[in-house]
Parts: C-alpha cells; structure tokens; sequence
C-alpha cells in the first residue's frame, strides 16, 4: 500500500515537471515573438494599400499628397497640388488662356487644358494624354512631361508603386550577391518586403547597421545584406559658371552712337551693353542698337577674354511692361525674341533692366523670370537682373520679389545708388557707404535671403551737384570723370567717414551748391563691402 502511494507521488511529481517545462517554452516562445514583433513591425505602415503609392527620389510620399495619383493606361497623372508640392512650386494656371505652365530649371512648358499638345522651351510637342479637370482639381499626365521636369518615371503594376528620380541627382546602383529577401528593417528577423534573385539590380541608397539600404526594380525600399558590384549610374548635375571668381561688370552705354572700344579695359571680365529694350506698346517687340557696331562690340569683347552679358531695358515705361507682364502670349513672344537676340549675336548672357515698374505687377514680373530662365540656360546663357535697394516705395522699391528671383536667377544686380536720386526734395549722396551695408544686411539676411554667391553689388560712378534756392531743390548727375571739373578748385573737401566720401558745399550766384563725391577711395570702400559680405562681386 505505502508502495503505491509513493509511486502515485512520483507521478504527479513527473507531471508537474513537464507542465512547468511547457510553461517556460510558451514563456520563451512568447517572448521571442515580442522580441520579432518589435524587430520587424508591420510594413504596411509604411505602404498605403488602398492607393497608388509613389516614392519621390526614394522618399515614400504617398500619405502627404493632397490627391491619390492616377494611373490609365500607363499614363501617369499627378495633381497640380502635389506637382507644386514636390516637383515646381511656380506651376501657374493662366486662366485667360486655359493653360498650365510648369518645368524645371531646364524647360518650361505650357498646355491647354484637355489638348493633346503642348509647347516646351518654344517648340510644339504631340503629348498622348492631355491635362484633365475633375472638379476643381487639374490632372498633368507627368509621365508625358517627364523630359520638362528632368525626371525618370516607372510603375509597377504588380506592386502598384510609382517611382520618379530626378536625372540630376546622384544615383548609386548594385546586385544582389544571391538569391535573398529584401528586408523590412536591416534585421535578419525583419519581414520580406520583396524578394531578388542573384545579380538583379538594385538601386543602393545607403548603408545602416551592416545592411544595404535598397530599392527594387518593383520600386519597393527595404534592406539587404550583401549587395556586389556598386557603382555610380548618375552623378550630381551642376550648372557650369562661367565666371571663375568674382564677377567684374561693366555697364557699357551703348547708343546708336556706339563707344569705340579698343584695347583691354583692366579689371573687367563681364560687360553689359545696353543693347535692347522694348518698344513702346510694343506686344513684346524689341528695338536693338547693335548692327555692324554691334557685331565689333561683341568680337572685341570676346578677344578680350569678357563675356558679353547684354543689358534688356523697359526703358522704364510702365504702361508697356505692365501689358506684357500680365498676358502670357506677350509675355511668350518677347521671351522668344530674347532668346533670338542672345544666339543671333553670340551673347553670353541677358542682363534685365526692367525699373519703373507697378507693385501690382510684381509677381508678374517673377512670372516673366520664371518663364525667361530655362529658356536661357538651354543655351548656356546667364541671366541676371537689376533690382533696387529693399528699402524705397511703390513701383520702385516694392516691384521685386527678390527672394523668389534670386532661387531664379543666376546673379541678382543690386543698384546700389541713388539713395537721394533725381527726383528727390533733399539733397543727400547717391550712395553712401553706411546705407549700402544697411541694405546689404537686408538682401543677404532673412528679410530678402538671396544667396551672396548670387549678389553683385552695383556701383555709381558718377555723382549729383544739387542746387538749393529758397524755392525749389535740383541736381545733375555728372559722371566721375567730370567730377574735377564740376565744382571749383577752390572749394574744400571733407571726408565723411560714415558714408566714405568726400563732401563739398559753396554758394553762388545766391544758391547753395551741395556734392558728395564718387572717386577712388569711396569706390575702394563699397568694394570692401563687397569682400565683407563675400559676394558674387561688382558692377
């Protein structure tokens, strides 16, 4: 009896023994599927199932588009909304002709909505899907504008994956060293997202943990170990300068009775003939004043070693700048004209001198920018525009938009004179040193933020004698080289150490005569501002 007993505890011993054994297991194994679990969350997250997904230079945006892409028969649709967002925030709907106008640095291009057709860089181009209009919302077939945009685009339809990579960016490429699955995290423990066979390509974004970082040929991102025979496909893309260093312009008058330029002028390697402006109500046209002289001009500069960069004036006639600001077609047909003018005569550039112009029109005046900008750099032009001092009034000061125009442009000339100009009621200097830095610290701090590899600081060299009487305040602008014979030898001179310059007074005839003077050494002071703020350099 006592023998069955004993036996019967050893039994219920032995059971207890495997029961808690079981229990550790199922704990170990629990804990082990957290452990996974938390390795390899659940990669649907990242991969929205209900849509179309679309990875912008291997960057998964499909949860910030405002609208879901579209995809018919291999044409790619994105919205205006999303196009502004990721690919060109001046994408602009021009109502009075129905036509969206977008591009990149390179092309600009413009269609009409629901026509098979549109017009890149001036040239007719047969697209296979128009723009289309769902309620308020405009589709671009972006695949058939992928050469405006400088892209590459692919779908996938088994993974539903649009992939778009910009052409001017660097791109890393490999293989897959075997036969693996491509990693959610770069875990061993991780999810398959994909699978590659040996020697497929890959698309290497970068390393993690002892992992490659990769994108698939179905446009799908994860991790894989061993990735063989990594290479550049693609480099970085820059735009060529063609000034090494600082920029040296000249501002060259040039009338119908040219300057006769012979020699080398020293310390110059930009010149800027005013070679055009608009004519008067116009519709876009320009009256030149280059002929045979022109042409000598030009051939002269270019022995010399100077790019000719020629200058484009309103001449500042607001009414007709205003006309063709605000109408595309105008605004197309000078733009044309421009270009013709630049390879017609072998310019290396275009100079925009467009004062006098409206507040209102100043986001027009962008737009023209925008539009002008690729068209130029198709050729390798530069562009470049003169702008005022951030600091004056409507329809002067408040015209441009200069953050905008410095992203656009190639360099941004700031007129740095006239601080008491033609039509002022008090006499003052035309470019004092002091208010310079003052507007320089606007242009290259977060008022303005132009790029100071952009910013050429324009310099006056001339001056203005002003006349005081008891009734009225005038002056007269007389250049530099005049200026020894502009006021009396006898008459004093005082440097001003705030606006360095000399300044002169006397009276005669009963009026006071006031001049602050432009010569070597105010001239040796802005261009040390110029080096203070490390700028593009000097006009």
């Amino acid at each position: 009896m006592k023998h069955t007993k004993t036996v019967g505890r050893k039994k219920k011993a032995s059971k207890a023994g495997i029961l808690l054994k079981k229990l550790i297991i199922i704990t170990l194994f629990v804990s082990a599927v957290a452990v996974v679990i938390n390795l390899a969350p659940n990669f649907i997250q990242d991969k929205l199932s209900d849509r179309t997904n679309i990875i912008i230079n291997n960057n998964n945006v499909t949860s910030s588009l405002k609208n879901k892409v579209q995809v018919e028969n291999d044409v790619v649709y994105i919205s205006y909304e999303d196009i502004k967002n990721f690919f060109d925030e001046n994408i602009y709907y021009d109502k009075q002709y129905n036509k969206i106008i977008t591009g990149s640095n390179l092309k600009i291009a413009s269609a009409e909505v629901g026509k098979k057709q549109i017009t890149v860089n001036g040239s007719k181009v047969d697209i296979y899907a128009p723009i289309k209009q769902e309620n308020d919302t405009y589709f671009i077939p972006f695949s058939e504008l992928k050469d405006v945009y400088n892209v590459e685009v692919k779908y996938s339809k088994e993974q539903d994956i649009v992939t778009i990579d910009s052409l001017s960016r660097e791109q890393k490429m490999g293989n897959s060293a075997s036969d693996a699955g491509v990693k959610y995290k770069p875990t061993i423990f991780s999810k398959n997202v994909d699978d590659v066979k040996k020697g497929d390509s890959v698309v290497v974004i970068g390393q993690e943990d002892g992992w490659y970082k990769v994108r698939t040929a179905n446009g799908v991102i994860g991790y894989l170990k061993d990735v063989a025979n990594i290479y550049n496909s693609r480099d970085n893309m820059q735009k060529e300068k063609q000034i090494d260093g600082k920029v040296s312009l000249m501002w060259d008058y040039f009338t119908y009775t040219p300057p006769s330029r012979t020699g080398s002028i020293q310390g110059i390697n930009v010149v800027s003939p005013s070679f055009a402006s608009l004519v008067k109500l116009g519709k876009g046209e320009l009256q030149t004043r280059i002929g045979r002289d022109g042409t000598a001009y030009v051939n002269w500069a270019h022995s010399n070693g100077y790019k000719v960069w020629a200058m484009v004036s309103n001449d500042g006639m607001q009414e007709t700048t205003s006309e063709i600001l605000n109408d595309y077609k105008l605004r197309e047909d000078l733009i044309e004209n421009i270009v013709n003018l630049a390879l017609e005569n072998d310019f290396d550039g275009i100079n925009i001198d467009f004062e006098n112009v409206k507040t209102s029109d100043k986001d027009m005046l962008t737009r023209f920018i925008i539009e002008l900008a690729p068209r130029l750099t198709e050729y390798n032009k530069v562009l470049s525009i003169d702008v005022t001092a951030p600091d004056g009034g409507s329809d002067w000061s408040d015209s441009f938009d200069r953050n905008k125009l410095g992203k656009i442009v190639d360099y941004m000339m700031f007129m740095a004179y006239d601080e008491y100009g033609e039509t002022a009621t008090t006499a003052g200097t035309t470019a004092g040193a002091d208010w310079i830095e003052v507007n320089l610290k606007k242009f290259v701090g977060t008022q303005e933020a132009v790029d100071k590899d952009k910013l050429v600081l324009g310099m006056p060299f001339f001056a203005r004698l002003w006349k005081e009487t008891d009734s009225s305040v005038t002056n007269t602008a007389i250049l530099m080289k005049n200026l020894d014979n502009a006021i009396p030898s006898s008459v004093s001179k005082e440097w001003d150490d705030s606006l360095k310059q000399y300044y002169s007074t006397y009276t005669s005839g009963g009026a006071t005569y006031k001049i602050w003077l432009e010569e070597e050494r105010s001239i040796k002071a802005k261009f040390d501002l110029m080096h203070k703020y490390d700028l593009a350099g000097a006009a």
